[in-house]
């Protein structure tokens, strides 16, 4: 079964985990494995190497290539270009571990158990971390027990609303995003072992979607083939009919200007505002800017007194679900610091959704 692992608990491990030990990440491709990895060592300073072994056809291209030593006359291996020279640590992605050639796999043993390679030791305070896919819908090398005992294995699957936040904070296209939030269903879709080449969605064919239809504000026909051809014909027939049913108002409609937008929200369905609350705390949750930080609470505010004068119990029920979750602490911290009147009111929309 394995140790199932989002993402949050993945920075943890990330966080707690001696340098000497290794991690393996399994899951399935699209999922985020290597930018998630390079980004969180990226930001801490630390450099990262990445090797993609299933691309790899000779040992030669982990170990470097041999040449006789003019010192001794003895044969010695040149250092790989991926090789640290500046004697600083790294962190070395083995991506693809199990894709990777039977004599690949070999050459990576010594590296993984002792840190060295051909006689040459990574620097001092390097780190390996590998990633696989698994599934019947790839074609993969059986890892031997011995290599596969040398890693903390864990089983990773980032959650949608972490999808979500990501998206939000990338400022990926919004229409995207909110699709994903009102079907969650389809940000990962099952790969079909039989299906040939057929598409089928997963995240980073999400992301290829957003930056084709971003400079788009109608989604002509050309372009609805163009994006079957990255998420499948059937998701591409939902995502577009989707994209012409629209509502006319969005989450940051809400942040920027409430009392501009209150009439459109009056038409809105439960469901479409529900969808609404946790656009508007993704998007506070990824804002930096306090200026728009504070603008955007300030019209929270408005809309949170609008659904109690409005008696809408059952989105001010979802509003306070979000917000007394661990999904947006970032989001609650600055609705506290920025708003007097949720902080003084929200303990008693609490108890009065609660009788």
């Amino acid at each position: 079964m394995g140790v199932n692992i989002n993402t949050i608990e993945l920075y943890r491990i990330l966080e707690i985990t001696p340098i000497q030990q290794n991690i393996m990440l399994v899951g399935r491709h699209g999922i985020g494995k290597s930018r998630i990895i390079t980004d969180y060592f990226s930001e801490r300073g630390r450099k990262v190497v990445s090797l993609f072994l299933g691309q790899m056809s000779d040992p030669g291209d982990i170990i470097g290539l041999p040449s006789l030593s003019s010192d001794n006359n003895r044969t010695e291996f040149r250092l790989p270009f991926w090789f640290p020279d500046d004697n600083s640590p790294v962190v070395l992605f083995l991506d693809e571990l199990n894709r990777a050639r039977p004599e690949i796999l070999q050459t990576v043993m010594d590296l993984v158990l002792n840190k060295t390679l051909a006689g040459k030791s990574l620097p001092a305070g390097s780190q390996i971390i590998s990633a696989i896919n698994e599934g019947e819908e790839y074609q993969l090398t059986d890892l031997d027990p011995a290599l596969l005992s040398r890693f903390n294995v864990y089983n990773f699957s980032p959650t949608t609303d972490e999808w979500l936040l990501w998206a939000t904070g990338r400022k990926l296209d919004k229409r995207v995003i909110d699709f994903i939030s009102a079907n969650p269903d389809l940000l990962d879709q099952p790969v079909n072992p039989d299906a040939g080449l057929s598409k089928t969605a997963d995240r980073r064919a999400w992301e290829r979607v957003a930056d084709l239809i971003s400079p788009l504000k109608e989604i002509e026909k050309e372009t609805e083939k163009a994006i079957a051809g990255i998420i499948g014909i059937q998701t591409a027939l939902k995502f577009c009919a989707y994209l012409k049913q629209l509502s006319q108002i969005s989450a940051i409609d809400i942040l920027t200007n409430f009392k501009k937008n209150i009439s459109k929200l009056k038409k809105a369905q439960a469901h479409e505002t529900t969808l609404l609350n946790e656009a508007m705390f993704r998007i506070i949750e990824t804002e930096e800017e306090p200026d728009k930080i504070t603008k955007y609470i300030e019209n929270l505010e408005l809309y949170i007194q609008w659904l109690v004068e409005e008696k809408r119990n059952e989105v001010l029920a979802h509003w306070t679900t979000m917000y007394e979750s661990n999904t947006y602490p970032k989001s609650r911290f600055k609705i506290l610091n920025n708003s007097q009147y949720i902080f003084q009111n929200i303990v008693s929309f609490i108890k009065e959704i609660k009788i």
